[in-house]
């Protein structure tokens, strides 16, 4: 039995992959009739609040906020042509937490999330955001390798 498509959470972090990212979610939510629900998280730094206690730390938070906030109205703006259209959402916490909550609040369908090849120790002290994504989300994971 096949499930209706409705919305699909497409995370983008803004880096130089973000229109590939951006382009295969759009891509695959658009053939399944989907609107796109474009999703970014800013670092909340939570546990270094000890080392950034300079006022100048939040003077770069807002100035993180707004320019994330700019780029995503961009983003959606080019992504009006899309058949269900696309919104875009941009919020400060831990990525893969925030983007496993935004599902269920959203009750997405699914998630389209790229991957960032992270490897070795850097992958062990931090993890991945998609695997934890995969591990944790309410609804399936398509999880695609932006490199290629």
């Amino acid at each position: 039995m096949l499930t209706e498509m409705r919305k699909v959470v497409v995370p983008v972090d803004f880096s130089r992959n973000t229109e590939r990212v951006a382009e295969y979610g759009a891509s695959i939510a658009d053939k399944l009739g989907a609107q796109v629900l474009f999703f970014h998280v800013i670092n909340d730094f939570q546990g270094y609040d000890m080392m950034l206690v300079h006022p100048s730390f939040l003077g770069m938070s807002k100035d993180m906020e707004e320019k994330a906030e700019e780029r995503m109205a961009a983003l959606v703006k080019d992504y009006a042509r899309l058949k269900q259209g696309a919104i875009g959402n941009v919020v400060l916490g831990d990525a893969a937490d925030e983007i496993i909550n935004y599902a269920k609040l959203e009750r997405a369908d699914m998630i389209i999330i790229g991957t960032h090849g992270v490897k070795g120790l850097e992958k062990i002290l931090i993890g991945s955001t998609a695997d934890r994504v995969v591990k944790n989300a309410p609804c399936p994971v398509l999880v695609f390798n932006p490199f290629t």
